[in-house]
């Protein structure tokens, strides 16, 4: 699997951005893609995912409200809609693939096998 992440990039507090990740390879019944974020000196946080068959998703606290993820399996791109950005949401944004997925381990970094590059979100004025 490839994933290529696109769509970061400086936002005044309050304003929106809509990142993509598009991603190449075979999908099954298992599968699911992920976006988690690492800001400068910490760890690499879950933020939001979506399982490719149902569509169920989960958020971590932080996000819930404000992100939305969603996918487009013609194009097998997903999106994080991002709305209401804080300052504290800055960060290098990744997207993820898993071929293993199950509901209780869609927020854990270590179900997820595949990774793409990073974006970058700055949230400043």
């Amino acid at each position: 699997v490839q994933l290529q992440a696109s769509g970061g990039g400086l936002v005044q507090p309050g304003g929106s951005l809509r990142l993509s990740c598009a991603a190449s390879g075979p999908t099954y019944s298992s599968y699911a893609l992920s976006w988690f974020r690492q800001a400068p000196g910490k760890e690499r946080d879950f933020v939001a995912a979506i399982k490719w068959n149902g569509g169920s998703t989960r958020y971590a606290d932080s996000a819930k409200g404000r992100f939305t993820i969603s996918l487009d399996k013609a194009k097998q791109t997903v999106y994080l809609q991002m709305n209401s950005l804080k300052p504290e949401d800055t960060a290098v944004y990744y997207c993820a693939a898993s071929y293993s997925i199950i509901t209780s381990t869609m927020g854990e970094r270590s179900a997820y096998k595949y990774w793409g590059q990073g974006t970058q979100v700055t949230v400043s004025s």
